[in-house]
Protein backbone atom coordinates (compact mmCIF):
# COMPACT_ATOMS: atom_id res chain seq x y z
CA UNK A 1 0.00 0.00 0.00
CA UNK A 2 1.59 3.66 -0.67
CA UNK A 3 2.91 5.84 1.69
CA UNK A 4 0.09 8.31 0.85
CA UNK A 5 -3.01 5.60 1.65
CA UNK A 6 -1.65 4.91 4.53
CA UNK A 7 -1.06 8.93 6.23
CA UNK A 8 -4.50 8.96 5.50
CA UNK A 9 -6.44 6.22 7.02
CA UNK A 10 -4.29 7.18 9.90
CA UNK A 11 -5.85 10.89 9.68
CA UNK A 12 -9.05 9.10 9.58
CA UNK A 13 -8.28 7.10 12.50
CA UNK A 14 -7.26 10.62 14.43
CA UNK A 15 -10.22 11.96 13.68
CA UNK A 16 -12.64 9.16 14.48
CA UNK A 17 -10.73 9.14 18.09
CA UNK A 18 -11.41 12.84 18.70
CA UNK A 19 -14.95 12.31 17.64
CA UNK A 20 -15.40 9.52 20.03
CA UNK A 21 -13.71 11.61 23.21
CA UNK A 22 -15.37 15.10 22.20
CA UNK A 23 -18.06 16.07 24.49
CA UNK A 24 -19.10 18.87 22.39
CA UNK A 25 -17.08 19.20 17.95
CA UNK A 26 -18.40 21.90 16.38
CA UNK A 27 -17.73 22.25 12.41
CA UNK A 28 -17.43 25.62 10.95
CA UNK A 29 -16.50 27.50 7.98
CA UNK A 30 -13.92 29.64 7.61
CA UNK A 31 -13.50 31.30 4.57
CA UNK A 32 -13.53 35.01 4.82
CA UNK A 33 -11.58 35.08 8.27
CA UNK A 34 -7.74 36.85 7.65
CA UNK A 35 -4.90 35.16 8.78
CA UNK A 36 -5.04 37.27 11.93
CA UNK A 37 -8.49 36.44 12.79
CA UNK A 38 -8.14 32.87 13.01
CA UNK A 39 -4.94 33.08 14.54
CA UNK A 40 -6.84 34.81 17.04
CA UNK A 41 -9.93 32.44 17.01
CA UNK A 42 -7.16 29.73 17.48
CA UNK A 43 -5.99 31.70 20.50
CA UNK A 44 -9.27 31.76 22.47
CA UNK A 45 -10.31 28.49 21.86
CA UNK A 46 -6.59 27.11 23.00
CA UNK A 47 -7.35 28.85 25.87
CA UNK A 48 -10.55 27.04 26.51
CA UNK A 49 -9.43 24.32 26.38
CA UNK A 50 -10.60 23.30 22.99
CA UNK A 51 -8.69 21.64 19.75
CA UNK A 52 -8.89 23.48 16.16
CA UNK A 53 -8.25 21.38 13.46
CA UNK A 54 -9.20 22.49 9.46
CA UNK A 55 -9.82 18.95 7.84
CA UNK A 56 -10.29 17.73 4.75
CA UNK A 57 -14.07 16.86 4.34
CA UNK A 58 -13.35 13.18 2.57
CA UNK A 59 -11.67 11.94 5.51
CA UNK A 60 -14.11 13.19 7.94
CA UNK A 61 -16.78 11.55 6.19
CA UNK A 62 -14.69 8.44 6.41
CA UNK A 63 -14.06 8.88 9.85
CA UNK A 64 -18.01 9.68 10.91
CA UNK A 65 -19.23 6.76 9.02
CA UNK A 66 -16.60 4.84 11.25
CA UNK A 67 -18.23 6.16 14.03
CA UNK A 68 -22.02 6.04 13.38
CA UNK A 69 -22.21 9.82 13.10
CA UNK A 70 -22.96 10.09 9.17
CA UNK A 71 -25.69 13.12 10.33
CA UNK A 72 -22.61 15.44 10.16
CA UNK A 73 -21.54 14.83 6.91
CA UNK A 74 -24.26 17.38 5.30
CA UNK A 75 -22.39 20.29 7.28
CA UNK A 76 -19.30 18.87 5.68
CA UNK A 77 -19.07 20.90 2.58
CA UNK A 78 -16.61 23.40 1.48
CA UNK A 79 -13.77 24.59 4.09
CA UNK A 80 -14.20 23.34 7.39
CA UNK A 81 -12.46 23.94 10.81
CA UNK A 82 -13.77 21.47 13.34
CA UNK A 83 -13.73 22.43 16.96
CA UNK A 84 -13.41 19.38 19.65
CA UNK A 85 -13.87 19.47 23.23
CA UNK A 86 -12.89 16.71 25.50
CA UNK A 87 -13.76 18.89 28.57
CA UNK A 88 -16.35 21.19 28.34
CA UNK A 89 -19.67 20.96 26.07
CA UNK A 90 -20.14 24.69 26.11
CA UNK A 91 -17.01 26.11 25.59
CA UNK A 92 -16.35 25.56 22.09
CA UNK A 93 -20.01 26.35 21.38
CA UNK A 94 -19.26 29.80 23.04
CA UNK A 95 -16.44 30.97 22.27
CA UNK A 96 -16.91 30.45 18.34
CA UNK A 97 -20.64 31.46 18.84
CA UNK A 98 -18.86 35.07 20.68
CA UNK A 99 -16.38 35.20 17.64
CA UNK A 100 -18.70 34.74 14.65
CA UNK A 101 -20.79 37.86 16.42
CA UNK A 102 -17.91 39.89 15.51
CA UNK A 103 -16.73 38.39 12.80
CA UNK A 104 -19.42 37.64 10.54
CA UNK A 105 -17.29 35.37 7.71
CA UNK A 106 -17.08 32.54 10.59
CA UNK A 107 -20.64 30.46 9.97
CA UNK A 108 -21.08 27.64 12.57
CA UNK A 109 -22.45 25.03 10.52
CA UNK A 110 -23.50 22.30 13.08
CA UNK A 111 -22.33 19.91 15.39
CA UNK A 112 -22.25 16.78 17.99
CA UNK A 113 -22.72 17.39 21.64
CA UNK A 114 -22.50 14.36 23.67
CA UNK A 115 -22.72 12.20 20.70
CA UNK A 116 -26.00 13.41 19.54
CA UNK A 117 -25.86 15.42 15.84
CA UNK A 118 -27.30 19.10 16.64
CA UNK A 119 -27.94 21.97 13.99
CA UNK A 120 -26.89 25.44 14.55
CA UNK A 121 -29.77 26.31 16.48
CA UNK A 122 -28.93 24.20 19.56
CA UNK A 123 -25.61 25.09 19.28
CA UNK A 124 -26.68 28.78 20.20
CA UNK A 125 -28.75 27.92 22.73
CA UNK A 126 -25.92 26.06 24.07
CA UNK A 127 -23.57 29.18 23.71
CA UNK A 128 -25.86 31.11 25.54
CA UNK A 129 -26.00 29.32 28.52
CA UNK A 130 -23.83 30.84 31.97
CA UNK A 131 -20.69 29.08 32.57
CA UNK A 132 -20.08 26.26 34.70
CA UNK A 133 -19.06 28.85 37.64
CA UNK A 134 -22.06 30.62 37.00
CA UNK A 135 -24.50 27.36 37.25
CA UNK A 136 -22.92 26.57 40.19
CA UNK A 137 -23.45 29.88 41.54
CA UNK A 138 -26.87 30.02 40.65
CA UNK A 139 -27.43 26.03 42.33
CA UNK A 140 -25.75 27.76 45.82
CA UNK A 141 -28.28 30.29 46.30
CA UNK A 142 -31.44 27.84 45.59
CA UNK A 143 -29.92 25.87 47.97
CA UNK A 144 -29.08 28.27 50.41
CA UNK A 145 -32.32 30.03 49.99
CA UNK A 146 -34.62 27.66 52.63
CA UNK A 147 -31.93 27.98 55.06
CA UNK A 148 -31.78 31.87 54.69
CA UNK A 149 -35.70 31.67 55.09
CA UNK A 150 -35.69 29.09 58.38
CA UNK A 151 -32.86 31.47 59.63
CA UNK A 152 -34.98 34.44 59.23
CA UNK A 153 -38.42 33.20 60.86
CA UNK A 154 -36.55 31.70 63.81
CA UNK A 155 -35.53 35.03 63.98
CA UNK A 156 -38.56 36.75 63.73
CA UNK A 157 -40.54 34.31 66.30
CA UNK A 158 -37.72 35.11 69.20
CA UNK A 159 -38.08 38.72 68.51
CA UNK A 160 -41.93 38.11 68.90
CA UNK A 161 -41.46 36.14 72.06
CA UNK A 162 -39.00 38.21 73.74
CA UNK A 163 -41.44 41.08 73.34
CA UNK A 164 -44.11 39.41 74.95
CA UNK A 165 -41.97 38.46 77.88
CA UNK A 166 -41.10 42.35 77.89
CA UNK A 167 -44.96 42.81 78.20
CA UNK A 168 -45.60 40.63 80.81
CA UNK A 169 -42.72 42.17 83.23
CA UNK A 170 -44.08 45.52 82.84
Amino acid sequence: MSKAIEEKKLVVEEIAQKLTASKSTIITDYRGLTVKQMTELRKQLREAGVDFKVLKNTLTKRATEKVGLTGLDQHLTGPSAIAFSEEDIVAPAKVLHNFAKENKELEIKGGVVEGRVVELEEIKALATLPSREGLLSMLLSVLQAPMRNLALAVKAVAEKDGEGAEATEA
